[in-house]
């Protein structure tokens, strides 16, 4: 059976990240994903980062199940072809900056005439008003400004800590895809074709809202502050390694000091209950990383395992794959890229039992579908042919 997006097509001017993810994931789902791309270099996330065959690892894993189309749409006749594509598509996704796409004869009111129904879907750094809206931006300027970096403060020094992931840009594209699938299917209900408008930085200050900004919720007097976590939300060191252990209910913490050897601390009156844990959390922290660095992680473990603790070793990047609860999902699937060779990847991470998501092919190289898109179209051999020798396709 097809994806549950089977039938639906995407046109993706989107590049680096935020973009991307969002059009993979439909792609995953079933959804034909057409990534137009500039001539040249096309996509500059095809030269960042681990590559192999001239395609970046980073590239692969955000544009699997796609099509790679090259068009110069500085020439009217490339241009004509991109409205083309769109007169037959229900997605149209671009990530420029505001005014971009209307400087480039793309924005929503000229693709509305080709398709009326057309879900346009403009993704920006900072929304399109306001002071910053036309700055660039990558994912590092959207945590400095969002709190993400403050988030992350060094406790001791409080100095703000980049996340060294792009968190910002990937949550942005999980946000981006569950709204076109919401366009779509109010679509579906009658609704027509709507432009629906993200900014990363709304993504990420919404996205870090109900934990971190859980003091800035409640306006006025009469406020708890928040406990403080900063002595349990840590790596600790074992005998041979590291791990985490997060024990916050009464029974967690009996569970947690009996595996350490310490049943004497459920007795301790700064440690009696959650509240008290909280107050004198630096202290317990104290005593804890003392106790885990006297064992070695497999046994540790073994022994919060036994009392039904929260707990997890930290896993190696390298040997992440290898973990049992990965290999029972069957979470990463390996593959063949025709230009980069054998490839691991994480399989659609959303189960459908009656429309199942799927790896079809590989990330495109670029410019790889042009003809068949074109023919697509209904152009010939010799149209097509006319197209390359000018320049329009790629």
């Amino acid at each position: 059976m097809p994806g549950p997006l089977d039938g639906i097509r995407v046109v993706d001017l989107t590049s680096m990240v935020s973009g991307p993810l969002a059009t993979a994931v439909l792609a995953d789902q079933g959804a034909d994903v057409i990534k137009v791309e500039p001539p040249g270099s096309g996509d500059l996330i095809r030269q960042i980062g681990c590559s192999r065959g001239g395609l970046s690892a980073i590239f692969s894993t955000l544009n699997r199940n796609k099509r790679s189309l090259v068009l110069d749409l500085g020439q009217p006749r490339g241009l004509e072809l991109l409205l083309a594509l769109v007169a037959r598509a229900d997605v149209f996704v671009q990530n420029f900056r505001p005014g971009v796409a209307e400087r480039m004869g793309i924005g929503e009111a000229v693709l509305r005439r080709v398709a009326p129904d057309l879900v346009y879907v403009s993704i920006s750094g900072f929304g399109e008003t306001g002071p910053y809206a036309q700055r660039r931006v990558y994912d590092i300027v959207i945590q400095a400004l969002s709190g993400m970096a403050a988030s992350q403060a060094d406790p001791s020094t409080g100095e703000p800590v980049l996340v060294r992931n792009i968190v910002a840009d990937k949550a942005t594209a999980l946000v981006a895809a569950q709204a076109i699938t919401a366009a779509l299917f109010a679509r579906e209900r009658g609704a027509g074709g709507q432009h629906v408008r993200l900014a990363m930085l709304d993504a990420t200050i919404a996205f870090l809202w109900p934990d971190v900004m859980q003091a800035q919720t409640y306006l006025g007097p009469g406020v708890t502050p928040p406990a403080s976590l900063a002595g349990f939300l840590s790596v600790r060191r074992t005998a041979d390694g590291f791990m985490t252990i997060f024990a916050i209910a009464d029974a967690e913490f009996a569970g947690l000091c009996r595996a350490l050897g310490r049943p004497e601390l459920t007795r301790d009156e700064r440690f009696r209950d959650t509240a008290g844990r909280m107050r004198h959390a630096d202290v317990l922290a104290g005593l804890l990383d003392e106790a885990t660095r006297a064992q070695t992680t497999a046994s540790l473990c073994a022994r919060l395992e036994a009392e039904d603790v929260p707990h997890a070793p930290v896993n190696r990047l390298e040997t992440l794959h290898q973990d049992a609860q990965v290999v029972a999902n069957a979470l990463l699937v390996e593959m063949e890229h025709p230009r980069a060779g054998r490839l691991r990847t994480p399989r659609p991470v959303a189960r459908f039992d009656a429309t199942p998501a799927s790896l079809r092919r590989p990330a495109p190289s670029l410019g790889e579908h042009g003809a068949e898109v074109l023919r697509e179209l209904g152009l010939s051999a010799s149209e097509i042919e006319d197209l390359r020798a000018k320049q329009i396709l790629g």
